[in-house]
């Protein structure tokens, strides 16, 4: 044990705190070994008392079911509009053209124009009462949808439905990368993410359900599933207001120790947070000084498309198979549940690999393979039904591994923040396209929107191959002494911790996983 050495991590490692019993094991590089994660020679190493695998379920069981809850009615909300559709809302409030296309597409326009304002809010008024305040109005906006008379009514609904919406993903997702380190964190995102394979798979059997009330008190089936699932999100964003955890620093159920040790091993894989600093317009604006911010809000931006395109218009595909309108959601539910168990096992393989790349763009392939066969498949309902099974897991299964690759990849809190919340905020630009690409009159063959789904998988696997090129050439430059954020490694020394803590991902300590 020659080459390994134990040594105290200073005070100025965990910033506030006096606590100083942590230690890091520092091993020699392996042969061949990775050089994709920051300081990957050191660990941390846990105090007296804490074993760190009782410590990791126990976080687990904190933060992750929590969020999935919430996402899941997020989604079922967001897109139970599609199952509405078949239970004749569009009959009901006459929408005809594009009308229909234009009540979907208003959703997005808050939702991507709040992005990054809402992370900056989270931030500052902690999650537990962000994430919950939000849930619980958009529960309450998916309520009042059931109730509109007209076709301004549901565009209001559904812009105000975008407006609370719009923090749900990227706050969930920059929360729960404050938890977790790279290696662990696939999973965790995936599972997180294919919250809402399951919301789809969900709100199909709910759908299936609540379409049997047709009629009910004089209300149509479609209002009493926008009614139902609404009060539904309503009373869990109450319960939840006690159930969200908020960040490490401020964690209840974990006592001083078990946070500063959380705090400690953050650190040393994506260095020092600075939650305790105040984020400026300036730092904001430093973010996009970095070239990879806009290729990952590319990455993101290109499977957005087919994958609401799948969300708000499978209902119709599957109906024009020839089936009716309970037989068509319960038909819409096994992709999702197929699609939920391929992102699992990417998920696994790719933490376990501690890689990115490869799974994501071998799903995308998956997905691009479904939407070939739609376009060139006609008149055989059972191999078009299971290329519905390829573009949904092909999507979702590659969509979790690029926002997690890319979230985790950024440290810190300001940079992290940021850039999740634009990727998010700009991907989303996609599901206005989304909304446009399947229009009644090219129905049943959709060739317009299948095509259009397949050019933006294209431009995902492009951009995916970008960013993988991008980290490569980072990484090895820094092996090689070039910094980027500094003129050397006398300047960077000569940094004070907290512009240190403010690079993130910039540090030329860091290296990025690919």
């Amino acid at each position: 044990m020659a080459d390994l050495e134990k040594r105290t991590i200073p005070n100025a490692f965990l910033s506030y705190s006096q606590i100083t019993d942590f230690t890091i094991a520092s091993h020699s590089p392996l042969s061949g070994s990775s050089t994709d994660v920051a300081s990957q020679n050191d660990t941390v190493v846990p105090p007296p008392g804490i074993k760190e695998s009782v410590l990791m379920r126990k976080i687990d069981l904190h933060v992750v079911p929590v969020l999935c809850v919430l996402y899941l009615l997020a989604f079922l909300d967001r897109v139970n509009i599609s199952n509405a559709a078949i239970f004749g809302l569009r009959e009901d409030l006459g929408l005809g053209g594009v009308e229909y296309n234009t009540a979907l597409t208003i959703f997005f326009v808050p939702y991507i124009v709040f992005e990054v304002p809402s992370n900056i809010l989270l931030k500052k008024l902690r999650p537990h009462l962000w994430l919950s305040g939000c849930m619980f109005m958009f529960g309450l906006v998916t309520t009042l949808q059931g109730l509109v008379q007209t076709y301004s009514g549901i565009l209001a609904t559904r812009f105000f439905l975008g407006v609370f919406e719009a923090g749900m993903f990227p706050g969930c997702f920059y929360l729960i990368a404050m938890w977790y380190k790279r290696e662990e964190a696939q999973k965790r995102y995936s599972f997180f993410f294919n919250s809402t394979s399951l919301a789809g798979a969900f709100g199909g059997l709910l759908a299936s359900g609540i379409g049997n009330l047709d009629g009910m008190r004089g209300y149509r089936g479609w209002r009493w599933v926008f009614i139902l699932e609404g009060v539904l999100t309503c009373v869990v964003g109450i319960l939840f207001y006690f159930c969200i955890c908020d960040f490490p620093e401020e964690a209840t159920f974990l006592s001083e120790e078990e946070r500063q040790y959380v705090k400690a091993r953050l650190r040393q894989d994506v260095g020092n947070s600075a939650r305790e600093e105040k984020m400026t317009v300036k730092d904001v604006l430093n973010v996009f000084k970095d070239y990879k911010i806009f290729i990952g809000g590319f990455m993101y931006f290109g499977l957005v498309v087919p994958a609401y395109g799948y969300a708000y218009f499978a209902p119709s595909i599957v109906r024009d198979f020839g089936y009716d309108a309970i037989e068509t959601q319960l038909r819409s539910v096994p992709p999702w549940v197929v699609a939920f168990v391929w992102a699992m096992i990417l998920a696994v393989a790719s933490d376990y690999s501690r890689h990115r790349f490869m799974y994501a763009l071998g799903s995308m392939a998956v997905a691009a393979v479904g939407v070939i066969i739609l376009l060139a498949v006609h008149d055989n309902i059972h191999v078009q039904y299971f290329a519905l099974f390829l573009i949904t897991s092909g999507c979702f299964g590659s969509m979790p591994i690029i926002v997690c690759w890319f979230n985790s990849n950024l440290g810190g809190h300001h940079r992290r923040g940021v850039g999740t919340a634009w990727q998010v905020g700009f991907g989303n630009i996609g599901g206005i396209i989304a909304t446009y690409s399947f229009v009644q009159s090219d129905s049943p063959r959709y060739v317009r929107g299948y095509s259009i789904l397949l050019a933006f998988i294209g431009v995902s696997a492009i951009s995916c191959i970008a960013y993988f090129i991008a980290v490569t050439v980072e990484n090895r430059s820094r092996d090689n002494g070039t910094y980027k954020y500094c003129a050397d490694s006398q300047a960077w020394e000569a940094l004070s911790e907290e512009e240190k803590a403010k690079a993130g991902d910039l540090s030329p300590e860091y290296r990025y996983y690919r």
